[in-house]
């Protein structure tokens, strides 16, 4: 019996790593003989350098770098097993989590430290980047991390933009002669689950700037800043990036990796189970564990589990999805490749003790899924 572990992390919770811990120890209690590979996974935001360093046998790096407010915080990033693949969470350097409730604010918030670890990944000699680009505090299409890098955004008197997405407006040219010559010899991914456009209703300020503290009228303005940014980039460097799909991700920082470093614009679960190299357990697999926080309607537009589904599906091997809550509307997903789906709440409680309990719940679930198995593999003779 070869069993994968391949969780997502349950956020706020436990790391995916934990969960694969949780889920071994259930496997164990039910097929103590069994090989079980764990392979924790990410789509791309929180979670992706544990994981992708964690399953290749890199290293994580830890060193302080600009936070989104422009004061130093400490922050991480991986090089993966192979020694020439970094790979970087933006939310490390730049997210919310990074910035105070009450200090939460697009117009002044930079991705400044986001550059200052592509930069320290470049110091490293590492020739692949792959850049997360999920949780973000910013709404500067990428302006900050661009100035890490050596490229200068100037007004009309000439002078370089203060650090926030509320001084696009502002930009009259863009200068690249500095831009650190490194990047021309690097690949890099950027992992981006969404389609937003940079711009417009559906744009990163629209869509994404309420839950980083925009107003009404600031987000108005971040989305005219948007704008005048796109046509900056048009005119100077003749890319036109602002209906680009995806382009809106990270407020923006897509958009940034695009121009600036020419990345590409790549599903986060494609690259992470890619890199970690799935379809090669999953030919000798009997079954999958996966899992996430939430199981609903959208979990089939670039979720974790649909992603491991999909590609066991092509191996015809069964999995089983765990998840902290599991909406109604979910039936369809069986379509995908999901053979069945489980909450892992077991009797009433609040949220607090489900969060406070999640390991334990994990291994209790997986127990009873499996003992279910056994029975039917017993049932047909094995």
């Amino acid at each position: 019996m070869h069993i994968i572990l391949a969780p997502d992390s349950f956020k706020g919770s436990l790391s995916a790593a934990e969960v694969a811990e949780s889920m071994a120890r259930g496997v164990k209690k039910v097929f103590p003989t069994a090989q079980i590979t764990k392979i924790p996974l990410s789509d791309g935001g929180e979670g992706l350098v544990d994981s992708l360093v964690k399953a290749t046998g890199g290293e994580i790096i830890y060193q302080q770098v600009t936070g989104p407010l422009g004061n130093l915080v400490s922050s991480f990033w991986g090089i993966l097993g192979d020694k020439k693949t970094a790979v970087i969470e933006m939310a490390a350097a730049s997210g919310l989590p990074l910035v105070p409730e009450e200090k939460k604010n697009p117009l002044i918030t930079t991705t400044y430290g986001t550059g200052e670890l592509i930069r320290a990944a470049l110091d490293r000699t590492c020739s692949k980047l792959i850049i997360g680009v999920g949780g973000s505090a910013t709404n500067d299409g990428g302006m900050g991390m661009a100035q890490a890098l050596g490229v200068r955004f100037l007004d009309k008197e000439g002078r370089e933009l203060p650090f926030g997405g509320g001084q696009l407006s502002c930009l009259d040219k863009i200068d690249i002669s500095g831009l650190d010559p490194r990047i021309a010899e690097t690949e890099n991914l950027v992992a981006c689950d969404v389609t937003n456009p940079l711009t417009g209703k559906q744009g990163a300020s629209h869509i994404y700037g309420p839950q980083k503290g925009a107003t009404t009228e600031m987000i108005e303005r971040l989305d005219k800043g948007l704008k005048h940014y796109a046509g900056i980039i048009a005119r100077d460097l003749g890319l036109e990036i602002e209906h680009l799909p995806g382009a809106g991700a990270a407020g923006g920082l897509a958009a940034g990796l695009t121009v600036f470093l020419e990345g590409r614009l790549t599903s986060g679960v494609d690259l992470a189970i890619d890199t970690v190299g799935l379809e090669k357990e999953l030919v000798i697999a009997d079954l999958v564990l996966t899992g996430e926080g939430k199981l609903d309607a959208q979990s089939a537009n670039g979720k974790l589990p649909v992603g491991v589904a999909h590609r066991a599906k092509k191996f015809a091997v069964p999995v089983v999805v765990l998840a902290g809550s599991v909406a109604d509307d979910i039936t369809d997903l069986r379509q995908e490749g999901i053979t069945a789906y489980f909450s892992i709440i077991n009797s009433p409680m609040s949220l607090q003790e489900a969060m406070q309990r999640t390991a334990e719940l994990i291994e209790s679930q997986v127990v009873e899924v499996l003992r279910v198995w056994k029975q039917g593999l017993q049932g047909g003779g094995s």
